[in-house]
């Protein structure tokens, strides 16, 4: 079985027992999400806006952080130039169930 889980403004297709990693969720340790469309084998149900009747549930695992990114400003004949980097923190969730 597959959903389609909205979280962080993004779509994720997920599957039972999946890690992923999604926008930072405050403090929760559980949470529910309402599938956008479910995929049952041969059947498909689409939600309008959500598939009623239907949970995912997640833990969330830990706080992770993304890749570094290096964002570089330059002025050519100035003599000027700023490095700067970013770190994005994201949740790391597991799928428990999709019921």
């Amino acid at each position: 079985m597959q959903a389609v889980i909205m979280t962080g403004g993004k779509q994720f297709l997920v599957t039972l027992d999946q890690e992923l990693d999604v926008e930072l969720i405050g403090d929760a340790k559980k949470i529910d999400f309402e599938p956008l469309l479910v995929i049952d084998g041969d059947k498909v149900t689409v939600g309008q806006p959500t598939v009623a009747g239907v949970k995912v549930k997640a833990d969330v695992l830990e706080e992770v952080k993304g890749d570094k990114l290096k964002i570089l400003k330059f002025k050519a004949k100035k003599r000027v130039k700023k490095l700067t980097g970013h770190r994005q923190h994201y949740s790391r969730i597991k799928i428990t169930s999709i019921a």
